[in-house]
């Protein structure tokens, strides 16, 4: 009986996990059987392997081949073991050197040919071969690039089985990548806040969103401007920092929606799912492993909900946990899978179902319960964690075709920097990056404010009856103001702004 061994990664979630492939050749009749907790798609890796072996003028040993993937309680899925199962298979019927098996790690699909196909959460995957004190990692030509964004690590890239047979072999040297990472650039935006006409108000209230990480909520009749602002806030968000970007790029592999040769992604994401998505789509989930959803995909960037209360109600229920704790736990029977959701909400709704409530041009056709049955679809504790919230009006007949008077997205955009940096140095001790990220605990410490300040917050609590966290919702974002205004300490008129934005529009 020949026996070999190769180490390849289960990723699950957005953790990779080392997998000791061990390949058994016994006599018998002949036979091939994976076994370690595999689903389908590791099943059908039988016929690709045994296509590419052959297709690749290597004898198929015709005995009874037994593949275990271990540890056996770990759930395995998708088709990044085709290579290490086939370099495996080749190992254990001989002429292999040990000394590059053991230090290698090799991760990528097999097609009939033997071409090496890419997979995803080769990130994640090179993240847990360094951790397992691997020296090399064996992937895909098209997924070294990704690869490489992992320092400690050398990452080989294969074009076909046959390389990677030839490297076991010590039959041919595979060159370690070296092409430096490129960023993944925004592609050219034509977008600026100077196109927006009339809504000054709004224009502000999506700056300070940006400035401190807010999430916000716009309500105004159809062709206002809503979606029009809300698609203009990626225009004056900041950068990606660089663990903000390693991030999101290791969310965006496990998803599959990295291309060829794509770096780290810096731009911040701006996700726009349509009203008809579905709670798995927007949460993550489904069947198998779990995949990110949306909100997960719009981690450190921002989430617009356009036309908000047309989605369904368990969709927008289920925002309420990603939003407050920053991350979504899905939990199967016997494995849980925890994604980051760091991103702020933008939605955009109309007053009524027929748009034109409180329009001093369009006068309201719905009856007073349909309007209260329409905004209801905006539960009272979702809004409570919305906060800003803006009425964006009808135009003028003057002002839609007006010449630019705002402020343009560059000049916008510079100020939002420099309030981030601001925050970023007050918050760097705690582990937090903007205002929206404050805790509870932390706000004594952060949010300074004098005693007028202190009495206009308790008369605005009073008043609009908040509840605790949106007393300490109106605190950041009166931070988030007196930092736009440049005060290191919140004052009375901060205070006030914020509350005029808080019990706003709806």
């Amino acid at each position: 009986m020949n026996l070999a061994r190769a180490e390849s990664v289960a990723v699950i979630g957005l953790e990779g996990h080392p997998v000791d492939v061990e390949v058994s050749l016994a006599q018998g009749l002949p036979a091939f059987n994976i076994v370690g907790l595999p689903d389908v798609s590791v099943q059908e890796a039988r016929e690709r392997v045994r296509a590419a072996i052959v297709h690749s003028k290597e004898d198929w040993p015709q005995k009874r081949i037994t593949v275990n993937l271990s540890p056996a309680h770990l759930r395995k899925a998708g088709s990044g073991f085709d290579l290490a199962i086939a370099v495996g298979i080749v190992a254990a019927g001989g002429r292999s050197s040990e000394e590059k098996l053991k230090p290698t790690c090799f991760v990528g699909e097999l097609s009939l040919d033997g071409t090496v196909r890419r997979v995803r959460g080769v990130l994640a995957a090179a993240m847990a071969a360094r951790r397992n004190r691997k020296s090399m990692l064996i992937v895909p030509r098209a997924n070294a690039q990704e690869a490489a964004l992992v320092e400690g690590i050398a990452v080989l890239p294969v074009d076909h089985l046959t390389d990677a047979i030839k490297f076991i072999r010590n039959e041919t040297i595979i060159e370690p990548w070296t092409k430096r990472a490129e960023a993944r650039d925004a592609p050219p935006c034509d977008l600026d806040l100077t196109d927006v006409r009339g809504q000054g108000p709004a224009a502000k209230a999506l700056e300070i969103a940006a400035a401190g990480g807010h999430n916000l909520l716009m309500m105004g009749t159809p062709g206002g401007g809503k979606t029009m602002l809300a698609r203009r806030l990626p225009t004056i968000l900041p950068p990606l920092s660089n663990d903000e970007a390693l991030e999101v790029t290791r969310i965006y592999s496990v998803a599959g929606l990295l291309d060829e040769g794509e770096g780290l992604v810096r731009t911040r994401p701006f996700r726009a799912p349509h009203h008809s998505v579905s709670t798995t789509g927007l949460v993550g989930g489904g069947s198998g492993l779990p995949q990110p959803g949306e909100v997960s995909l719009a981690h450190r960037g921002a989430l617009f909900l356009d036309e908000a209360t047309e989605f369904r109600r368990d969709a927008l229920e289920a925002l309420r946990g990603p939003i407050e704790d920053g991350a979504v736990t899905i939990v199967r029977s016997k494995f849980s899978v925890t994604y980051p959701a760091r991103f702020q909400l933008i939605a955009a709704a109309n007053p009524c179902p027929c748009g034109h409530a409180g329009d001093e041009v369009r006068p309201c056709i719905c009856l007073p319960g349909r309007i209260a049955n329409y905004k209801g679809r905006l539960s009272g504790p979702l809004m409570d964690r919305i906060d800003l919230q803006v009425d964006v009006p009808r135009l003028r007949r003057g002002e839609i075709f007006r010449s630019p008077e705002g402020e343009s997205s560059a000049i916008v955009r510079e100020r939002v920097l420099q309030v981030r940096n601001i925050q970023r140095m007050r918050l760097k001790r705690f582990g937090l990056s903007c205002n929206a990220e404050i805790t509870a605990g932390l706000l004594a410490q952060t949010c300074g404010r004098t005693a007028s300040a202190s009495r206009t917050l308790e008369k605005m609590i009073e008043k609009y009856r908040l509840s605790g966290r949106g007393a300490h919702r109106l605190l950041r974002v009166s931070r988030t103001i007196a930092d736009l205004h440049g005060d290191e300490v919140i004052d009375e008129e901060h205070v006030s702004l914020a509350a005029g934005y808080r019990v706003g529009a709806w």
